[in-house]
């Protein structure tokens, strides 16, 4: 039977879970943050822009006639996933709640785990040229580090000046490919990186290229639900 699916999406598994969907027949809606000017493309309808809490996302799935809500959000989207529990709840929808697996630490590499962003920029050590690999909204708690350079990489450009006193700016995606994302790291001569524990591919290039140069990462853990 043919149902009205809401994803709460903005991951490559949302894409991946999207197509899959709309080729079973149902009428799948994917929700993005809206947070990159050109996303990915995704099979189905697309809406963009938050729903305002738990009653906006509420009225929506009333509104929509939705039988079924797929938390597929980033493992750190900690916000989103509790409105979602909650408007599920309120609705009476069915509610699948999809995180990826975390990454495990491997024998060769030389991980900080640091249970939050303040711990994280507290662990950086005097002088260091770090990788900060993190949304762009994450990043404003290091930028009193005033003895540290970062390199941020953002798909768009910042919509104001980043308050950091000393920082490299890359405009890109990040490769799939651990090899281009070593010699980025070595362009840059990166001697950390800071990252979240995403789980997932997509993402674990760089952690596979940090590993392969010896690079210490300082890796925050992600929430339990």
């Amino acid at each position: 039977m043919s149902e009205r699916i809401l994803i709460l999406g903005g991951t490559k598994e949302a894409v991946e879970l999207a197509t899959q969907l709309v080729n079973n027949g149902h009428d799948v809606t994917t929700s993005l943050a809206g947070r990159t000017k050109e996303p990915k493309l995704v099979d189905g309808k697309v809406r963009v822009g938050g729903f305002g809490g738990v009653d906006g996302l509420s009225s929506w799935i009333e509104d929509n006639k939705i039988d079924r809500l797929i938390d597929a959000t980033h493992p750190f989207a900690e916000k989103i996933s509790k409105n979602a529990r909650l408007a599920a709840k309120r609705t009476n929808v069915i509610f699948e709640f999809r995180q990826r697996p975390a990454w495990q630490i491997q024998p060769s590499d030389k991980w900080t785990i640091v249970p939050d962003l303040i711990t994280a920029r507290q662990t950086i050590p005097n002088g260091a040229r770090v990788f900060l690999a993190l949304g762009s909204q994450y990043i404003t708690p290091f930028a009193d580090r005033r003895d540290v350079h970062f390199i941020i990489r953002m798909i768009d450009p910042p919509a104001k000046h980043l308050p950091f006193k000393s920082h490299t700016l890359l405009f890109q995606r990040p490769s799939p490919d651990w090899n281009v994302e070593a010699d980025m790291l070595k362009e840059q001569n990166i001697t950390h990186i800071v990252c979240r524990n995403s789980g997932g591919t997509g993402a674990y290039a760089k952690i596979e290229a940090a590993r392969s140069l010896g690079l210490p990462v300082i890796m925050i853990e992600r929430v339990v639900p």
